[in-house]
């Protein structure tokens, strides 16, 4: 029994030995999962996520009905040796300090001059469309190299800059150009703007870049700035008693096409305290009309706005003498944003309004309210030539 005892007592000793020594495991202290959420005031198309040492990007709207969501991880390339990432949880890893950047969309120009790194643009399809001055020095430089169309771009070209990545837009997901670019290790992510449904939305993705850079702050402070000025010029317009009427678009072919009431276009009509004569509809799209359907509801209409890509009262009677017969045709009441255009012919508006939208209200205000805002001059809509 002695024996037993001390036998006992032995191999407890060892096992208490044992435990005293073995190490306490612990949890890889690189990854530390969803420890805090961005806050977005009006984008619904991606969210942010950031843990410990290293960020999360979704992409829930890339395009109108999307069924599919894309999620990104955003790490240092310091700490990504370090920590290893469930590819298949991923649609991308992309590797921070970005210093190689191709973008797809005019859209995407405004959002990194605003940010200051504008440097790091290498590549775009169809370098002709953007007007910004600053880029398009940089493109006269051979700093941004050419990459064809954006249905199309040229491969080729873009493997050759190697960028650290390349920011898309997509109608459908299904481009072959990309997929032979994400085949090559360089990452592919969508940006939505264009599909979020008002015009403070789109111009939050500027944030989308500012994680992007680790700039978030900055993109805060101007997200919020634009913000302000919207919302004051709104208030403002909110003032007026009287509403001038307004009619939009013009015609393709024999079918009119001209902003939806639920549009991002109507919504900042309504915004400038005007009288949209389609206000009312519903979608966010345009709208297809005969020619008899919008004249019997225009022609008295006070203002024409954004007459297609028409730049002249020439082109129009030249394009259709029906035209002709609105009022505001006669009383040369048409304002276009198409004649504010770059050195090359990209039109200033497609580039920097979804960026601005402060600054398209404040347009609108002035030309269908021209008492307020007595030192402002127009940015991108100007009278009809």
């Amino acid at each position: 029994m002695l024996q037993n005892k001390s036998f006992l007592s032995f191999l407890l000793f060892i096992i208490l030995g044992i435990t005293s020594c073995k190490k306490e495991v612990k949890p890889n202290p690189e990854i530390k999962q969803d420890v805090a959420k961005s806050e977005l005031k009006y984008a619904d198309g991606f969210s942010i996520t950031h843990n410990e040492n290293f960020k999360i990007i979704t992409i829930n709207s890339p395009w109108p009905k999307s069924e599919k969501t894309y999620k990104y991880v955003l790490v240092n390339k310091s700490i990504l040796p370090k920590i290893t990432f469930n590819k298949d949880e991923f649609d991308g890893i992309i590797t921070t300090p970005i210093e190689k950047i191709v973008v797809t969309s005019t859209t995407h120009i405004p959002a990194l001059e605003l940010l200051g790194v504008q440097e790091t643009l290498i590549g775009f399809p169809g370098t002709d469309y953007i007007s910004s001055k600053k880029t398009r020095a940089r493109i006269d430089s051979g700093d941004v190299r050419e990459l064809g169309k954006n249905e199309g771009i040229n491969t080729e070209v873009l493997l050759n800059l190697n960028p650290d990545l390349v920011v898309a837009f997509g109608v459908d997901g299904k481009s072959k150009s990309l997929e032979t670019i994400k085949n090559a290790n360089i990452p592919v992510i969508y940006n939505g703007d264009w599909v979020e449904k008002s015009a403070l939305a789109k111009a939050e993705w500027i944030k989308f870049f500012g994680v992007l850079y680790n700039k978030q702050k900055v993109a805060d402070s101007i997200f919020n700035s634009i913000e302000k000025d919207y919302l004051e010029a709104k208030k403002i317009a909110a003032k007026v008693t009287k509403q001038p009427t307004i009619l939009s678009g013009a015609m393709y072919k024999d079918i009119w096409y001209l902003p939806n009431g639920a549009s991002t276009e109507a919504q900042i009509l309504k915004d400038a305290n005007v009288n949209y004569l389609w206000s009312e509809t519903t979608g966010t799209g345009s709208l297809a009309l005969n020619f008899e359907t919008v004249f019997d509801k225009a022609k008295t209409a006070d203002l024409w706005l954004s007459p297609s890509y028409y730049s002249s009262f020439e082109a129009l009677e030249k394009g259709n003498e029906h035209y002709t017969k609105f009022d505001a045709f006669k009383n040369k009441n048409i304002y276009t944003f198409s004649n504010t255009t770059g050195e090359t012919g990209g039109v200033l508006y497609y580039e920097l309004g979804t960026a601005r939208p402060d600054l398209v209200l404040k347009d609108i205000i002035k030309i269908c309210h021209p008492e307020l805002l007595q030192n402002y001059t127009p940015y991108f809509f100007k009278p009809l030539k």
